[in-house]
């Protein structure tokens, strides 16, 4: 099993015993606060359990039918992720003006301040153990999982803080602003999800910085008089690489194809976890420049 599969596992069984702890105490007690972690929690595992699938699918090889292989599952994992905990975070808002309205008291204060510490330390030791894993693999569902726990833990502790207000001073529209701070500070996280997954389902460049790394790679070499069409995109662990390099037109293929495999080789090196994909297209001259009655490589 690969390191993101078994994160997913990971986070997906501490999701679903945070779950059984979080709801059975949130309904028990009618706190808006630790319901809506409760509900977060729900979702968490279900996510974590999609994640799964979404990983093992993305990490199966190119075929006939998918010739660039399926990283951009996770991308579209990533989409529908932000999505649900939007969802969610709605959900909770809806939860929290309706006990404002109708006047609900919380009760079992005492449980509820435990469960809340005990879910605070799990969350905030499997947000440490995903961030590595995310680290390691630079996968954008793990990324994407680790925010997301990493949200439960500002949520924990905002719950925390908002139950021992309510137990001293007994004002339960604290719980209130505490729970829809939550929903919308939820809403807010699965922004940047949504964002990153969807420039990926529509193929943005990679980082400035990388380009700039390729561009140097590519001016290094001597034999290349110039580059053109540089195209990148990122798709799970993949990274493709579309470029034209333009030759001096009296070298042979079998110097320009060495000049190329030393460029390749450089580029791998920028990231060696990565699964570089590159391909690139050899010029005789500078097909940029050619005019309406055709450019020919001079012979003399």
């Amino acid at each position: 099993m690969t390191p993101q599969k078994k994160a997913t596992v990971v986070s997906s069984s501490v999701a679903a015993l945070l779950t059984l702890i979080k709801l059975v105490v949130g309904v028990a007690s009618g706190s808006v606060a630790v319901l809506a972690s409760a509900i977060d929690s729900v979702l968490d595992m279900f996510v974590s359990v999609f994640n799964y699938f979404a990983i093992n699918n993305s990490e199966k090889p190119a075929d006939k039918t998918f010739n660039y292989g399926r990283g951009k599952i996770e991308a579209l994992a990533s989409v529908i992720e932000g999505t649900i905990i939007t969802v969610s975070g709605l959900f909770l808002l809806y939860q929290a003006i309706k006990k404002a309205i109708n006047g609900e008291v919380s009760h079992y204060l005492g449980i509820s301040l435990t469960v809340m510490t005990i879910s605070l330390v799990i969350t905030i030791a499997l947000v440490m153990y995903l961030n590595k894993i995310a680290r390691q693999t630079n996968s954008m569902v793990i990324k994407a999982d680790a925010l997301h726990y990493k949200t439960d833990v500002f949520s924990n502790i905002a719950v925390l803080v908002s139950l021992v207000l309510v137990n001293f001073t007994g004002i339960e529209l604290i719980d209130v602003i505490v729970g829809g701070g939550i929903s919308i500070f939820i809403i807010y996280s699965a922004y940047e999800l949504i964002q990153e997954g969807v420039l990926v389902l529509l193929d943005h460049a990679v980082d400035e910085e990388t380009v700039k790394k390729i561009v140097e790679i590519i001016k290094l070499e001597k034999k290349v008089n110039t580059h053109h069409l540089l195209k990148t995109r990122n798709a799970g662990n993949q990274t493709f690489i579309e470029v034209h390099l333009v030759y001096d037109c009296i070298i042979t293929l079998m110097d320009a194809h060495r000049v190329t495999d030393r460029i390749e080789d450089k580029i791998k090196m920028l990231d060696p976890d990565r699964d570089w994909v590159i391909n690139i297209h050899m010029d005789p001259y500078d097909d940029f420049e050619v005019n309406d009655n055709g450019k020919v490589c001079p012979i003399n």
